[in-house]
């Protein structure tokens, strides 16, 4: 998408936790643009693992921006990251399978990332979690804000 200005530039940052794993769990993210910032968070009071919480964190802060933009989005998600920069392009070709003919976990969140990817020109940038980074740090707060906000579901739920 050449035709996008180059100052349009949003950074993000997503996490993911989970109260156990499997086990309810959050996803939080932080968006920056200029002197705008953002902030998104959310749960699911189900079990639900780590990862499906880093993948829902992407496609949140994603489909939230209102208009094609340039993102350099921040993941303490090696899984994420090189999902799609490595794997999803494999496991298209290979029909939903990984290399071990064996269904692609999350696959339903794995087409839901690669749609609201499409919009955007995305870099894939990787931060060390837990590492003092106060983007990342700040996602993860999210994160959990998210994964209390699925108890409060769970417990009002039963």
């Amino acid at each position: 998408m050449s035709d996008l200005p180059t100052a349009t530039v949003v950074e993000i940052y997503t996490d993911g936790a989970c109260s156990g794993n499997p086990g309810p769990g959050g996803w939080g993210a932080l968006l920056r643009y200029g002197a705008h910032t953002r902030e998104l968070f959310g749960g699911e009071p189900e079990e639900t693992t780590n990862n499906r919480m880093e993948l829902m964190a992407a496609i949140r802060a994603l489909e939230s921006l209102k208009r094609p933009v340039s993102v350099r989005l921040h993941t303490d998600s090696t899984y994420v990251r090189s999902g799609i920069l490595s794997w999803l392009a494999k496991w298209k070709s290979n029909g939903w399978q990984t290399s071990a003919k064996q269904p692609v976990k999350n696959a339903d969140l794995w087409r839901r990332l690669e749609a609201a990817v499409e919009r955007h020109e995305v870099e894939w940038l990787w931060v060390k979690g837990h590492a003092g980074d106060p983007g990342n740090e700040r996602a993860d707060a999210l994160a959990n804000m998210g994964v209390e906000e699925a108890r409060g579901a769970l417990s009002r739920a039963r």
